[in-house]
């Protein structure tokens, strides 16, 4: 069992930034990839970003890349997203899922599907 809680969502104006952060217990955390995915109302939840268990490597979701950068502290078991040049189109719950099936390595991070354990969500709402 993974345990995650998300935190750090909030409201904020467009253009600024946001620090969410996703602590995990349980089974141990440096063995896995971890990614951040969202969903807005009346969406799918859609992929954000993933990272390596040693955090060497990262990859982003077209929309977010260049303004959210994805990292990670295994000593403090927390996977962080710090997010800048926020949109309103960045409005939405966030959350993070533990990589235990290696979807990373097999190129499925992108689906949800493949995450068996999530946190409960942060709501990050931007207004214009």
């Amino acid at each position: 069992q993974v345990q995650l809680v998300e935190s750090g969502g909030g409201l904020v104006q467009a253009g600024g930034s946001l620090r969410l952060s996703c602590a995990a217990s349980g089974r141990t955390f440096s063995n896995y990839a971890m990614a951040w995915f969202r969903q807005a109302p009346g969406k799918e939840r859609e992929f954000v970003a993933v990272i390596t268990w040693s955090g060497g490597n990262t990859l982003y979701a077209d929309s977010v890349k260049g303004r959210f950068t994805i990292s990670r502290d295994n000593a403090k078991n927390t996977v962080y997203l710090q997010m800048n040049s926020l949109k309103p189109e960045d409005t939405a719950i966030y959350y993070c899922a533990a990589d235990v099936s290696a979807a990373y390595y097999t190129g499925t991070y992108y689906d949800p599907h493949n995450y068996a354990y999530w946190g409960q969500g942060t709501q990050v709402t931007v207004s214009s």
